[in-house]
Parts: structure tokens; sequence; C-alpha cells
């Protein structure tokens, strides 16, 4: 209530990457106010139970309900993040070098379609910056919930070299992510979603898994490593993605990122070019969702991402396929009680279907 009738107002008279701005300043600043975290966590938390906990990879998700990439790219406001019931957050696009990212405005809201649309371009302080910041967590030793990091190449990076930007990544930021999440899908750096497909694909998986090998052997320490896919590939193209990735020693999918579409949409701002983020995408990356799930027969877990907004949204892709599911433009839309929200209605929706535990449901629309 507080969220939809004063702060949504002001937010969304701004323009969308300043009410961002303040967004990630305002909840860093909670960190550093005595009792702002516990103050957060007592609006906007999400009590741990048994029903939704989730093991996997050797991770424990308090909830099954995660933040995707792009809200907190630097890492700034994890643990005020993790004070408003997520289950584990996402961090990045994160690049080896830093990088202003495309030219602004670049980020523009759809109201009425419940969509967000961006060409943001991997906008962030870098790899050694997210380093700082991840480290500093870490050695306050509070933080509640796993921290993925998803990265990315440079702009300037050839995609014959992209290889390199990505274990780059991964030297820097190992000692302080529980997983990696390669981000070869977004489509707002030029040329980055060609990375998904065939022998550039391979080589890149390749180099990758080869990295976390030596930082394994390096740290002692053995960290899950991800793909986020397109949610714009064909029948047939999504096929040989999901052969790729099966064969090498990935560890699960994330599905999907942004897509290009514009079917359906109102709002005047859907000529704006870039990614399209919500409602809109919701039933495409559950169809994308389900067709991993059949093409690996349930065997590599995957992340659901787009369109979530309610319990409803998150129980039809953890049915089709999910073990976790990400939110990103419903907290823009609904604000930070939404986790409250969903992880109840899921624990209603289990209850409903006669599921002890969330892991009952995952794939049963396509067993």
């Amino acid at each position: 209530m507080l969220y939809r009738y004063l702060a949504k107002p002001v937010f969304f008279k701004l323009d969308p990457e300043t009410a961002h701005h303040i967004t990630i300043g305002g909840l860093h600043a909670m960190e550093k106010i005595p009792g702002g975290l516990s103050l957060l966590s007592m609006m906007y938390g999400v009590q741990e139970t048994p029903e939704l906990s989730m093991d996997l990879w050797g991770i424990r998700f308090p909830n099954p309900i995660g933040l995707a990439a792009g809200l907190d790219k630097n890492g700034q406001a994890v643990r005020a993040f993790s004070s408003i019931g997520f289950g584990f957050i996402e961090v990045g696009t994160v690049t080896p070098k830093s990088q202003p990212g495309n030219e602004l405005p670049r980020c523009y809201r759809l109201p009425q379609d419940e969509a967000l649309i961006n060409r943001m371009g991997f906008n962030n302080l870098g790899a050694d910056y997210l380093a700082d910041q991840l480290a500093h967590i870490k050695k306050l030793k509070k933080q509640q919930i796993p921290i993925a990091v998803n990265i990315g190449k440079n702009k300037l990076t050839s995609n014959e070299t992209a290889m390199n930007d990505y274990m780059e990544c991964i030297r820097i930021l190992y000692p302080y992510a529980d997983f990696f999440v390669v981000n070869i899908s977004s489509p707002n750096t030029p040329d980055l979603r060609k990375l998904q497909h065939g022998d550039e694909l391979r080589k890149l998986l390749e180099a990758v898994t080869q990295e976390m090998d030596v930082q394994k052997e390096k740290y002692q320490r053995q960290l899950p490593i991800l793909v986020k896919i397109a949610p714009d590939l064909g029948d047939e193209e999504l096929e040989q993605v999901v052969e790729t990735i099966s064969a090498s020693r990935i560890s699960g999918i994330i599905a999907t990122n942004t897509t290009l579409s514009r079917d359906g949409l109102t709002h005047q701002n859907s000529r704006e070019s870039g990614g399209l983020s919500g409602k809109p995408l919701a039933q495409r990356s559950t169809d994308v969702i389900r067709s991993i799930y059949k093409l690996t027969g349930g065997r590599m877990p995957i992340i659901g991402s787009g369109g979530v907004f309610t319990a409803e949204d998150a129980y039809e892709k953890i049915k089709a396929g999910a073990s976790l599911v990400e939110i990103y433009t419903a907290l823009i839309f609904k604000g930070p009680g939404v986790n409250q929200v969903i992880n109840r209605g899921l624990s209603q929706l289990l209850k409903r279907d006669g599921f002890n535990h969330i892991s009952e449901a995952i794939g049963v629309d396509v067993k």
C-alpha cells in the first residue's frame, strides 16, 4: 500500500533510469543506517518455510524467488534486497572493464502493458568494483541468500575474443559468488546473441568451464555456472542451443532474457528499440522453459524469468519445469511487497494441489 499510493506515483513521474538510481541509492543508504535492514525485513521480509526452501547445486535457497540481473548491476544494494524477501539475487551484468552503456534515454515504461523496454548496453562499473562490493559483504558475514554473478563481454570486445572477457570476470569474482551466469542473450550489445549458436557457443562454454575448473582448484570450492538464453530462438535454434549446453559441463539454464518482440503492445513506447520485459514476455518464457525441460528430460535445472507478477505466474513456470524463478519488472510495478505475496500464494497453491514441497511441482505439466 505504501509503495502503491506514495512511492510509485512519485517514481513514475521521473525518468525510469533516474528512479532506478534513486532506488539503488536509497537501498544502499538503508544498509548504513542502524536498524535500516531490520526495518526493511520487518516490513517486507519473507519467513523461510519448509515447503518453499530449496537445495540446488549444493546451495540453500530460502525461497524460490530471485531478483533477476540488471537491477543491481554493481552489487550496491545486495544486503537490502536480501532483506525484502528474495531467495537469491543475481547481480550484474558485469564486464571486465567499466563501460557507460548506450546513449540516454535508454529505458522506457509501458504502464498499460505492465512492461519495460531497455537498451542499457551493459552499463556497469567493472568487475573489480563489483568484487570490492561483494568482498565487503563477505567480510561482514551477514549475507543470508545466495549471490549469482551475471557476466558479459565489453562492447568493444569482438565475438572472436569474447571468451577472454567471460574468463576474466570469473577470475576476478570467483571468491565472492555462489554461482555464475553467462549472459549471451542481451539484445543490447552488438552481435552478442550470435554467441548462442554453433561453434561460437561450444567454444565459449568450453573456455568458461575450463576457467571454472582452474578457480575450483585455486579456492577448493566448486561453483555452478549457468547460461542465460533469449526467448526469440526458433524451435530448431532452441533445440541446437540446448543440445550444445547439455553436452558441456554447464549446470543449468536461465530462460529467458528480454525479447525483441512487440506483439500485442498498446503503449506508444513500444516503438522504442531494446529488450522488452514484463507481462507480455510471460507466456513465451514459459513456453521456452517447457521446451527445455522436454529436451533435457528434466535433467537440466532451469531458472524461469520473464513476466512473473503473481504466485500463479511463478507456479506456471515451476510446473513447466523451472526449479527457481526470477522477477524484475514486477518489482518496479508492484513494489517491495511483491515477494511476500508471491511466496504466500505459492504455499497456498502447493497445498491446494496436494504437494508437500515445491520440488514435487517442478515439471508436472510436462511429465
